[in-house]
């Protein structure tokens, strides 16, 4: 479904850009946002592409975006999106608080994250919120996101490698500690697949060619002792 509402792009106010492909859950949430003053719903869109056009020809201030789309990656999307746009401010609402998810949402440019199941006020807030230029969580997202970084904060290798992501570095350890990839894989629950991806990258951004030149560097940045302490 595409629909462009009538009035955009030239609102004022506040103007936002729905996309989900899921349709009551669609109407429900414009029917939480339209009855709010200085809110236009300007469009909706339920798959990626339809999202992607009608950004460009809309130029809404904030994006409300589900990433289960069916026909792209939602991360990829928030990038097509700010590639297009920077100024746009994309705030997730998902069905998934899963922790790469949310990371790889906030990586991508999103300025927040809302869990599906979030209350009308939490949703109306999260939007202004977000045209503010501010940062909005869910209350369980916010503090698995403060311990994530308390945690990463002690991590020796950020600062030498800060071109890693926090998956990436978090791999790297585990490898400077001597596990193999089935072994890192069933600790961090994800795929063989997704591991050797990570390493693929990690090597990548190191400059190296194998795991025994990546020990080397990640154990003189200080990675793979007792110290570097990331959550098991």
């Amino acid at each position: 479904m595409v629909e462009e509402n009538p009035g955009s792009p030239h609102v004022d106010g506040l103007s936002v850009l729905l996309v989900d492909d899921h349709p009551m859950f669609l109407d429900g949430l414009r029917g939480a946002l339209l009855p709010q003053e200085g809110f236009h719903v300007v469009g909706e869109a339920s798959t990626a592409e339809q999202a992607v056009t009608l950004h460009a020809r809309l130029a809404p201030h904030v994006v409300v975006l589900d990433l289960g789309l069916p026909d792209a990656n939602g991360t990829e999307v928030i990038r097509r999106l700010l590639d297009d746009r920077p100024q746009t401010r994309v705030l997730v609402l998902s069905m998934s608080d899963d922790d790469n998810n949310v990371l790889a949402a906030m990586q991508a440019g999103a300025c927040g994250y809302l869990v599906k199941g979030a209350d009308r006020t939490q949703i109306i807030n999260g939007v202004r919120t977000a045209a503010a230029g501010g940062a909005v969580f869910s209350p369980q997202i916010a503090e698995r996101l403060r311990c994530f970084f308390n945690a990463l904060a002690a991590v020796p290798g950020q600062q030498a490698f800060p071109q890693l992501t926090p998956r990436e570095l978090e791999i790297l350890d585990l490898i400077a500690r001597g596990l193999d990839y089935r072994q890192i894989a069933r600790r961090l629950t994800i795929s063989d697949k997704t591991v050797r991806n990570h390493v693929t990258n990690v090597f990548a951004k190191l400059h190296v060619t194998d795991r025994a030149q990546a020990v080397i560097r990640a154990r003189n940045a200080g990675l793979g002792g007792d110290s570097s302490a990331f959550p098991s």
